[in-house]
């Protein structure tokens, strides 16, 4: 091990991860509210801990002072997507951003490795504003299924436990739970739409329930007690029937009243 400071070295990934974390849960949240729908899950980031870069270095025959370079996954981004088609949508938006480097690409699920791993890989250079200046670091973007991901992170366990010499016994029940995440990826995919409709209507009910409970907490706001109350049970009623049309109609009459409140209490 060399005499490097360690903690300086990572700081720049470290800034790295943290900013493509949140530039990409902002672009699921931009997209979700354009679609109502968003492909990305959910975004994790992590520096990579100096045993495993060292470790990664001797594996690959990387010199010290070439780790900049040489291990390119020191800084890792994973996405997680509910649909396959997901992730290639998803890599899509990422390799036309103006605010990172494409250096190339991996697809792990096309030609996914003999161990039954799947998983789209990104290799992009990203800069870092530092104190010193701008500084490109190499960073890794792996975006997956859950079900994918689900068998990545028992397969990374059991190579740490078996120190990447796992026996054949395991290796095959592997293969065998690969090839069933998969299957269960290409039945979601089947019937993808209905799991997006009945994600939606979910998303709808939430939002319109939510609009009503705080429209008739503005009521009280304004001293129409009896008006609110007489809404809540009105709320309430549908709330029980699951009637949706009924609740949005409700949410209409409430803003209505909150209007009638409004100018009652500014008759100037």
């Amino acid at each position: 091990m060399d005499g490097r400071d360690w903690n300086l070295f990572l700081q720049p990934y470290e800034q790295a991860v943290e900013e493509l974390k949140v530039k990409l849960k902002t672009m699921r949240v931009e997209l979700k509210m354009r679609e109502a729908y968003a492909p990305i899950e959910f975004v994790t980031g992590r520096v990579k801990k100096v045993s495993s870069i060292l470790e990664k270095a001797r594996r690959l025959s990387v010199p010290a002072d070439q780790l900049e370079k040489g291990i390119e996954d020191i800084a890792g981004i994973r996405i997680m997507c509910q649909f396959v088609d997901d992730i290639h949508r998803v890599a899509g938006f990422i390799r036309i951003r103006k605010d990172l480097k494409l250096v190339y690409e991996k697809d792990y699920i096309t030609n996914y490795k003999d161990s039954g791993y799947r998983s789209y890989h990104m290799i992009v250079e990203y800069p870092v504003q530092t104190a010193l200046g701008q500084k490109f670091v190499l960073a890794e973007i792996q975006i997956r299924t859950l079900a994918m991901n689900f068998w990545a992170t028992i397969e990374h366990s059991l190579n740490y436990k078996y120190k990447e010499s796992l026996p054949d016994d395991v290796r095959e029940r592997l293969k065998k739970a690969a090839e069933a995440a998969f299957l269960l990826d290409t039945e979601m995919s089947s019937i993808r739409h209905e799991i997006l409709d009945a994600q939606r209507d979910f998303e709808e009910r939430s939002n319109v329930v939510s609009t009503v409970l705080s429209a008739i907490q503005d009521l009280y706001f304004y001293h129409r007690v009896r008006e609110a109350a007489q809404f809540q049970m009105k709320f309430n009623e549908l709330f029980e029937q699951e009637d949706l049309y009924g609740l949005k109609q409700l949410s209409v009459d409430i803003e209505a009243a909150i209007l009638r409140a409004k100018k009652g209490n500014n008759p100037g």
